[in-house]
C-alpha cells in the first residue's frame, strides 16, 4: 500500500475541475444546449469534420466539454444536473421547447415526470445523443449551491 503525506498531495489544490462527455453528433448537441436549454455554449476546433469540441457555460461556473465519439454510447446516468429554484416552472418551460421528460414509475414520477421527495424534486430528461440529464430543486439548504 502506498501512501501519500499531506504535503505531498498538493497537484491539483490549485487547479479547476472539468467534467466532460460524448455525443454522436457535435452539430445537434450545440442547437440542443443552446436553444432549448438556452445554455452559453463555444465551439473549439469547429473546423474539423466531426465538429469539433463544445464547451457549455451553465450558469454559475462549472464548464463542461463535450466531445464527439463515433462510438458513443448513451450515459446510462445523470450526468448533468441543472439546479432551479421551481422545478415545475423549469419543466413547464423546457416542455415548451420540446424537451421530453422521462417517467420512472419505480421512483414515482409525476405526470410532468417529476420525483417529489422530502429534501429535493427531480425531473430527468435526454439530450439528442441519449444522455441522461435532470433539473432539480433542493428543498434544503445545500451549502456547495450558495457558491456558484
Amino acid at each position: 500500500m502506498v501512501s501519500i503525506k499531506d504535503e505531498e498531495a498538493v497537484m491539483f489544490e490549485y487547479s479547476r475541475a472539468m467534467t466532460s462527455f460524448s455525443v454522436d453528433d457535435v452539430h445537434t448537441a450545440a442547437e440542443f444546449y443552446r436553444k432549448q436549454l438556452g445554455i452559453k455554449v463555444d465551439r473549439l476546433e469547429g473546423d474539423r469534420e466531426d465538429g469539433g469540441v463544445l464547451v457549455l457555460h451553465p450558469v454559475g461556473g462549472h464548464d463542461t466539454l463535450v466531445y464527439p465519439k463515433p462510438d458513443h454510447i448513451p450515459a446510462t446516468y445523470t450526468i448533468l444536473n441543472f439546479v432551479v429554484a421551481d422545478i415545475d416552472k423549469a419543466v413547464d418551460s423546457l416542455a415548451k421547447a420540446r424537451v421530453r421528460f422521462l417517467r420512472f414509475d419505480d421512483l414515482g414520477t409525476d405526470d410532468k415526470g417529476i420525483m417529489r421527495g422530502p429534501d429535493r424534486e427531480i425531473a430527468w430528461f435526454t439530450d439528442p445523443a441519449g444522455n441522461i440529464h435532470s433539473v432539480v430543486e433542493f428543498k434544503t439548504a445545500m451549502s456547495f449551491l450558495e457558491e456558484a
